[in-house]
């Protein structure tokens, strides 16, 4: 059988819109599918968009940030070696007029020093918290016979027995007469920025300021000279229990304390650096909108 196409009967008008229509939707189509290469190109140009930049250089700055910690790790490891061996050697004795610039070389280096105290010229160094107790650290200057006057760090006393350890009215303290400390040489450290000035006229210090102390003590018209000289615990720790409980001054331990997260600091670095490369690399690879193919 014959099947002849039927033919609906329009307008020239109706005609002439349809084939507009037609027109338009082809090339609506074309423009949507065919620019393969130019959406290409855009792709390639969208490399350069800031975010896509900042996020990639991110990985490699913390990535190098990280590598750097751990280069300060190894330095500080090997400062903090350097330093015990000072600390493991015999304590020397220090000259009568000592040289302030030489000062330096000898930082964390055992001393033994033999004086009077001046107990008048006692400060308390704090807030300081040693096993969970608050208290403050004494600070008294040792007169030397013969020599100059020293600033000796003792160590930590309780809050509340702090004003009778500046006084020298310890339990079983020798307050008065010749003593012997065996301490480390310390060197100027600097304050931060939450910790407040000193306010001598107070009686209020909060941190060691080596030049202030001195001067409080006398300064050089008295022979004081702006030597810290912290004072190394000797006996048990049955011995510092009890002293700690009976107001005397608890000295440091001779180990050196310096403090070392380079190690963190290099975790935290990494871990920045694999986070951001995940966040980098899954923009990268984020879905792909599917071109629409030309209606047929």
């Amino acid at each position: 059988m014959l099947r002849l196409p039927i033919r609906l009967p329009c307008s020239s008008l109706q005609l002439q819109q349809l084939r507009t229509w037609q027109s338009r939707r082809w090339v609506t189509t074309q423009n949507e599918t065919a620019p393969w290469n130019a959406r290409g190109q855009k792709r390639a140009k969208s490399w350069s968009s800031p975010y896509k930049l900042i996020l990639g250089f991110i990985p490699i700055f913390t990535f190098g940030l990280g590598t750097w910690q751990l280069k300060r790790l190894q330095w500080k490891l090997d400062l903090i070696n350097e330093l015990q061996e000072q600390v493991e050697k015999d304590p020397m004795t220090l000259p009568r007029n000592i040289n302030l610039k030489a000062l330096p070389e000898f930082e964390w280096r055992r001393v033994n020093v033999t004086g009077e105290w001046d107990n008048a010229h006692s400060i308390l160094l704090g807030p300081r918290v040693k096993d969970n107790k608050n208290g403050f650290n004494l600070v008294t200057p040792l007169k030397r016979p013969g020599a100059t006057t020293v600033l000796v760090d003792r160590g930590f006393v309780e809050h509340d027995l702090g004003p009778a350890a500046r006084e020298g009215k310890m339990a079983n303290a020798a307050a008065n007469g010749v003593v012997e400390v065996v301490g480390m040489l310390r060197l100027q450290q600097t304050k931060n920025a939450f910790t407040p000035e000193n306010k001598p006229e107070m009686g209020e210090w909060y941190w060691p300021d080596i030049e202030q102390l001195a001067e409080y003590a006398g300064g050089k018209d008295a022979g004081v000279q702006p030597v810290l000289i912290e004072a190394i615990h000797q006996g048990t720790i049955a011995n510092r229990l009890q002293d700690l409980n009976e107001g005397r001054p608890v000295g440091r331990s001779a180990i050196v304390d310096v403090r070392n997260e380079h190690a963190t600091y290099a975790i935290i670095w990494y871990s920045l650096s694999g986070v951001t490369s995940l966040m980098f690399f899954a923009l990268l690879r984020g879905r792909r909108k599917r071109p629409i193919r030309p209606l047929r």
